[in-house]
């Protein structure tokens, strides 16, 4: 079933658990997503950052029919919008949920911004996740990690100015591929600090690929609710496609091929996070068959 992402979050705030949120970028990325939390009975949150090719208005309602279809909460969140406009698009589309990213600007500015998509996504009943500090690049992880960690007395206030439904906070993590055998430092005595002074508010990991296993079943208890992931699925799946046979007519094993991998470790974070038997069940599903390859389909 379709629900915004406030639905998810308050939950698992609720109950202390985080959610994964792997970027899709495809059909198939978003059916093996969604497969995976079915099959793990989990709530899911579809990521889809704007860097990609899309027809957002055709990707959306694709998506939208996907999650409405399902047997477990998804969330459809547009990451990292930057403009106005995008925002609005993705939410004509049918997305239940934006990120409005303006974390690079002054404090008031960002304020300002984010409050005004607020209650515009609000009054058509999406939710939004904002930043504050900034969450940088791996690959300047060095620079990058203290530039703009987030200030726990500011969170709530925060919070309080622009009326958002989720925080995403900046406490070590960082986006996309690290450097050969660093893994980042996570600032679990600023992410204690941001909980309590926002006064058990949801709040976002952005960079959870690499970040491991143990901080991130760490973060997930202390009180970080949605994890952004899409480098590290990536990699499996290209791993995956590696290591497959695909001499002959194995090459039609493709698709399924990249499912395998990117679809193993969604369901790894998602036992993780802690959000496994963590779904509640709609009142009705509707469900859609996925083709089948067979022989026959050989062409």
């Amino acid at each position: 079933m379709l629900v915004t992402m406030k639905e998810i979050l308050d939950r698992a705030n609720g109950e202390n658990y985080a959610v994964p949120a792997p970027v899709v970028q495809t059909e198939l990325n978003a059916r093996t997503a969604i497969k995976c939390a079915e099959e793990m009975n989990s709530p899911i949150i579809l990521l889809i950052p704007l860097i990609f090719d899309y027809d957002v208005d055709l990707f959306g309602r694709y998506l939208k029919a996907l999650a409405e279809d399902s047997a477990v909460p998804v969330a459809i969140n547009h990451d990292h919008g930057s403009d106005f406009e995008s925002a609005v698009s993705c939410i004509k589309a049918g997305f239940s949920s934006i990120m409005v990213d303006r974390s690079e600007l002054p404090f008031e500015e960002n304020v300002a911004q984010v409050k005004e998509l607020v209650k515009v996504a609000h009054a058509v009943g999406v939710s939004v996740e904002a930043e504050l500090g900034h969450v940088g690049n791996a690959n300047n992880y060095e620079m990058d990690r203290d530039a703009a960690l987030t200030e726990p007395a500011l969170a709530k206030k925060f919070i309080d100015e622009t009326g958002v439904d989720c925080l995403a906070v900046a406490i070590g993590t960082a986006h996309g591929a690290y450097n050969k055998g660093q893994t980042p430092y996570l600032d679990y005595e600023r992410l204690e600090q941001i909980k309590k002074e926002t006064g058990n508010f949801p709040l976002v990991l952005h960079g959870g690929s690499g970040t491991g296993d143990e901080g991130l079943s760490k973060v997930s208890k202390m009180g970080i609710n949605k994890v952004n992931i899409g480098c590290e699925l990536f990699a499996s799946a290209i791993e995956a496609i590696k290591t497959a046979d695909t001499d002959g007519n194995g090459a039609y094993g493709f698709a399924n091929i990249i499912e395998e991998g990117y679809g193993s470790r969604v369901k790894h974070f998602i036992e993780v996070l802690g959000s496994k038997e963590k779904a509640w069940k709609p009142e009705k599903v509707v469900k859609r068959e996925k083709a089948v390859l067979t022989e026959n389909t050989i062409l």
